[in-house]
């Protein structure tokens, strides 16, 4: 069987199609749904070493300060929104 399809072109329309679907979920939200918005930010530690007897020994923790996050979410279902689409997904639950 020959599959004549441009893989490019299919990944492209693809990409295209969930663009348009985001982008219409953030703007006419689910008036039922709950829309609680949400993030994660993963917690990073800083580890300090010494050499101890040829040995790496942990001699001090701390714990490094999230960042912002960068995506957000929303208890409805949509996913991989920035802070301004969150914003303006809720405002337009409100609606």
């Amino acid at each position: 069987m020959d599959d004549e399809r441009d893989p490019e072109a299919t990944l492209r329309a693809w990409k295209e199609s969930m663009a348009a679907e985001h982008e219409t979920a953030i703007e006419e939200p689910d008036p039922t749904a709950d829309h609680s918005i949400e993030a994660v930010v993963q917690l990073s530690v800083r580890l300090r070493f010494s050499l101890v007897d040829g040995r790496l020994v942990e001699r001090d923790r701390e714990q490094v300060e999230a960042g912002e996050p960068e995506l957000f979410s929303c208890a409805c279902g949509v996913r991989g929104m920035t802070r301004a689409e969150a914003r303006e997904h809720l405002i337009a639950a409100e609606d």
